[in-house]
């Protein structure tokens, strides 16, 4: 997180978007670094966790593994030829056919997820199942 925060100094928040890991929580930033240093790092970030029981995500997490370890695992000098060679593996991957066989229906998810639509929209309230 420090090199992050490093990586972007104009930001005023970085949003992190991560499971529910014990270690993903500021708390751990005074684990590791004096009190001033953690709350100033803390201060720089916004986290967002994923659903606890949203095993699909893991299907998501397979896609960003698959770019990491083709791409991503050195320094690629530009943002444009970032998303060339991003763009190429996609590309590749769907050439392949390459596939996940996604197991959860949008009526599945409303009726597993519908206490979470609700609680951030009342108007979700019509998905409600009796």
């Amino acid at each position: 997180m420090q090199h992050l925060s490093d990586s972007y100094p104009q930001a005023k928040k970085i949003i992190v978007v991560e499971d529910n890991l014990n270690t993903h929580q500021t708390s751990s930033f005074y684990d590791q670094l004096p009190a001033d240093q953690a709350r100033a790092l803390a201060a720089r970030f916004e986290f967002h966790y994923t659903p606890k029981g949203a095993s699909w995500l893991n299907m998501i997490e397979i896609e960003f593994s698959a770019l990491s370890k083709q791409c991503l695992k050195r320094r690629i000098p530009t943002k444009q030829i970032l998303e060339q060679e991003i763009k190429a593996i996609i590309k590749e991957r769907n050439d392949k056919g390459i596939t996940i066989n996604w197991q959860f229906s949008i009526q599945s998810a409303r009726t597993k997820l519908n206490h979470k639509y609700a609680a951030v929209n009342t108007a979700n309230l019509k998905f409600k199942q009796t």
